[in-house]
């Protein structure tokens, strides 16, 4: 599965550039909605990964290489929550340094992050399954309209919660709580049945 991931994030790298360039400033500006939309944005790397393949004819020659299944599906899962996570790693050092150094007004507390974060598993974890088993080009607008919403939800959700100053505390720690165990939960759920999508769409 290393092999795997590792040619994902070479051919992401070689293609994608600016993108991902613009993705890294979109992490680090004074900006919570920017960030976390920076954050959950890059749960989309992972069905620009799988466009490459199908388009460079992967899965057939996937399929005479010693790669389970399980390996395919998950190096893609990997891929997301690795992007994911070094986006919300930036948003945090950006934080540090700017309120620190720069003496600017930029509150991107660990309690922001952290749910920003589970919003990206969560995409993840919902739209991964339909792309295995349909493929990226018949749901392309479908699954970025529907990574859009859910992004800017989560970051309208962050926003209001942990940057009002009349958010109870309560609903702070419940958000802070039920959002991760949701991405846990789903995940949990995404990867077995990517699998078995995935082995079907291959024998369909």
């Amino acid at each position: 599965m290393k092999a795997l991931l590792k040619k994902d994030i070479y051919v992401l790298v070689r293609q994608m550039k600016i993108f991902l360039l613009m993705m890294a400033v979109f992490a680090v500006v004074p900006s919570l909605n920017l960030s976390v939309f920076a954050i959950a944005y890059c749960g989309m790397l992972p069905y620009t990964a799988m466009a490459y393949d199908e388009r460079s004819k992967w899965p057939e020659l996937a399929a005479m290489m010693p790669y389970t299944t399980g390996d395919i599906v998950l190096s893609k899962y990997v891929l997301g929550w690795l992007a994911t996570a070094i986006a919300s790693v930036l948003s945090l050092a950006a934080h540090g340094i700017l309120g620190r150094f720069l003496s600017v007004e930029y509150s991107m507390p660990l309690s922001a992050v952290l749910p920003s974060f589970c919003v990206g598993l969560i995409m993840i974890a919902l739209t991964l399954p339909l792309m295995f088993r349909f493929g990226v080009e018949k749901g392309r607008m479908f699954f970025v309209l529907f990574i859009v919403m859910l992004a800017c939800g989560g970051a309208g959700l962050v926003q209001g919660v942990f940057s009002a100053d009349d958010v109870p505390a309560a609903l702070q720690s419940l958000v802070g709580l039920g959002v991760p165990a949701l991405a846990v939960v789903l995940t949990a759920v995404s990867v077995p049945l990517s699998v078995r999508l995935y082995d079907r769409q291959q024998y369909a």
